[in-house]
């Protein structure tokens, strides 16, 4: 059901408010007066910004999980795997997943806000 919204209410505000809601407004990517009514009425309104940086990180955890997923590849040619020592590999590895880790807090503390 789509109802007309016909009434409008007056909130004066001072210019300093006007701007801060209207750059939370645009950090949810929505209008001033789409966020000032999800507001009122008490909705959850998740950022775009938050959005943006989980999906950032989610995409460079996958790559992370690609560059493990080539090393143990690599790993299985014995020839090519002479190169390196097995405490640069294991070096390389705890890197890897520390970082991983790292990027996985970081998304579940961004997914709570």
């Amino acid at each position: 059901m789509n109802l007309k919204r016909a009434c409008h209410l007056r909130v004066p505000v001072t210019l300093v408010e006007k701007v801060e809601i209207k750059n939370k407004a645009s950090a949810c990517g929505l209008s001033m007066a789409k966020y000032m009514r999800a507001v009122s009425l008490g909705y959850n309104i998740p950022s775009v910004i938050d959005s943006q940086k989980i999906d950032q990180l989610l995409k460079i955890n996958g790559d992370l999980g690609r560059v493990g997923g080539l090393l143990k590849m690599w790993l299985t040619n014995d020839v090519r795997s002479k190169i390196m020592s097995k405490s640069e590999i294991e070096d390389t590895l705890y890197a890897i997943r520390a970082t991983q880790h790292s990027m996985l807090s970081a998304i579940v503390e961004l997914k709570r806000k």
